[in-house]
């Protein structure tokens, strides 16, 4: 698996903004749409391509176009919601699918309750949106969902990770036989008792979208 924390000033700055408690729920979401394409461009420099002959104005050259099938873009829902307009601006070919997860707040296990994906993924590169890379157990599971269906590429896009949701991710997929890459705004210092990383910025799907019972 590999890792990549973007060191960057924008990048840094609006995650300094994200974490602040006093933070509004439409301030947070925008920076956060704006902090995942930044990302995004990371996450997409694999990004499989073809060449192309076309004629610009003044003569013809050789260029790029990205490559068939299109690359599938799979938010976890619901926080990844928040993520899904700042990648699809920068990849607005790709197609995109939603898988819904939930995590057991007591034994931190993951279990998937919706998905709406392709049943077949094979030869597909896939970029999973799940703002906060935790525990870790949602975002194996979903490595592990889309490899099932024949996905052979997998980036992960994350806002924020912790060290033991890293070792975890890396721990479940190694057997895999499928590149897994995390791009993240950065890792933090650790996890708490309850799962949240620290120092984190909370519950992103909260913040994002207000708390609903």
């Amino acid at each position: 698996m590999r890792l990549l924390a973007v060191d960057h000033p924008l990048v840094a700055h609006k995650l300094t903004v994200l974490r602040n408690a006093k933070t509004d729920s439409p301030t947070f979401r925008r920076l956060a749409d704006e902090l995942v394409t930044l990302l995004a461009y990371e996450a997409t420099r694999e990004a499989r391509v073809d060449t192309v002959e076309i004629e610009t104005p003044v003569a013809p050259t050789t260029g790029v176009k990205l490559s068939s099938p299109k690359p599938l873009i799979v938010p976890i829902l619901r926080a990844g919601l928040g993520m899904l307009d700042g990648m699809a601006r920068l990849v607005p070919t790709a197609e995109v699918g939603f898988l819904g997860m939930i995590r057991d707040e007591d034994t931190l296990q993951a279990t998937t309750y919706a998905t709406r994906l392709p049943d077949d993924l094979t030869g597909r590169q896939c970029y999973v949106l799940d703002p906060m890379l935790a525990t870790g157990g949602t975002l194996a599971a979903a490595v592990r969902f889309l490899v099932d269906r024949g996905a052979d590429d997998i980036t992960a896009v994350c806002l924020l990770a912790a060290p033991e949701g890293v070792q975890h991710l890396e721990d479940e997929t190694r057997e895999l036989g499928v590149p897994v890459t995390v791009v993240t705004a950065a890792v933090d210092e650790r996890l708490n008792e309850k799962g949240y990383i620290v120092p984190g910025l909370g519950d992103a799907g909260d913040r994002l979208y207000g708390v609903v019972d």
